[in-house]
């Protein structure tokens, strides 16, 4: 179940990058096209490291458990951006989508290996 939701949700981050490019490329504006295609292609390189994870997960946990920091840190970003006047109130939804995954991202790969979070913070697994 958990190797088959990093699979999907880092399938579903191909989806995101693609529409960032194509929204970079309809409209492009010249103080965000190099860092909006530049995000895109991070986006669609993380997605195939996920789904790359996804296929050996306690080998390959490190990659899927700073992924979920990843979205956590994004999270965060959001809940000082939106009262702040800098982010749109829908982008609440984020939080909710991103911070579920990044909850089970965490405490999956913790699970998957019996480490700590500092072993996974640290990128120990049983194999390492």
């Amino acid at each position: 179940m958990l190797q088959r939701f990093v699979y999907i949700t880092g399938a579903l981050d191909i989806l995101v990058a693609v529409g960032l490019w194509a929204s970079t490329l309809l409209d492009p504006k010249p103080m965000y096209f190099v860092p909006m295609m530049t995000l895109g292609t991070f986006l669609m390189m993380s997605a195939a490291c996920l789904m790359w994870a996804s296929k050996d997960m306690l080998n390959r946990a490190p990659v899927i458990f700073w992924q979920g920091l990843v979205r956590l840190t994004a999270v965060l970003a959001l809940l000082y951006a939106v009262p702040s006047g800098m982010a749109n109130q829908w982008e609440y939804t984020l939080v909710a989508f991103d911070g579920t995954i990044a909850i089970v991202y965490i405490f999956g790969m913790m699970r998957v290996t019996g480490g700590s979070l500092l072993d996974c913070l640290m990128c120990r697994t049983p194999a390492a």
